[in-house]
């Protein structure tokens, strides 16, 4: 437990200095969402943006007319996110580990971008879950997360604590995923969209996989 509080305190170090100092007219978005446009037009509930980050998501739903909550770990990017989108009326900064704080049932629509690939197998499936848990019956999880082909950005770097799990030199948990590992932590979900694909979002090009996901409505 010991160890496990460290590599989080670590995490929490590393985004917080990397977050906080971007204005808005400076955040990056991608096109990623653009295919999903007709569900994120039908949702009427707030959306949740898992780690936030410098917003690009945010920002992406907020050109869309929607209400999004963003959501992060770390104080800076929650603290950007009020300076920088004022009209936003919620923000929330929790980890993950310890539960989201929604009720049950509470949204349509959860997007987790780049968010959920720094946990151990039995905590991203636990993740998961609360994220299910929140979602209506019927709604959907839009997420990337890291390929093993992303040697760009670490694959295959550091110890290897799990399959596909890495401890980095400073001491963070970073996961990378093939199709095998999709469908792993993914088998309580209707797949509705599984994609590799690359993102030029950063100085180097990024490989990812791309995710929509549903909850059965019958659970």
């Amino acid at each position: 437990m010991e160890e496990k509080n460290t590599i989080q305190k670590n995490s929490y170090e590393y985004w917080n200095k990397a977050f906080g100092l971007l204005p808005r007219n400076e955040i990056i978005t991608d096109d990623w969402l653009d295919s999903f446009a007709k569900e994120i037009e039908e949702c009427q509930t707030p959306i949740i943006d898992l780690g936030c980050g410098d917003g690009n998501n945010t920002l992406y739903l907020l050109k869309k007319g929607k209400k999004v909550i963003p959501c992060d770990l770390t104080e800076n990017a929650v603290r950007q996110m009020q300076l920088n989108f004022p009209e936003i009326e919620r923000t929330e900064q929790f980890d993950m580990l310890e539960g989201l704080p929604f009720e049950d049932d509470f949204t349509d629509m959860v997007i987790a971008d780049l968010c959920l690939h720094y946990f151990t197998e039995e905590d991203t499936l636990h993740i998961l879950e609360d994220i299910k848990r929140i979602l209506k019956p019927g709604g959907i999880l839009f997420a990337r997360v890291n390929s093993v082909r992303d040697t760009n950005h670490g694959a295959g770097e550091g110890l290897e604590v799990e399959r596909h799990l890495f401890l980095t030199k400073d001491n963070r948990y970073k996961r990378f995923f093939d199709k095998e590992d999709i469908e792993l932590f993914f088998r309580a979900w209707d797949i509705l969209y599984l994609g590799e694909e690359t993102m030029d979002r950063y100085k180097e090009e990024k490989v990812l996989w791309r995710i929509a996901a549903r909850r059965g409505k019958t659970e």
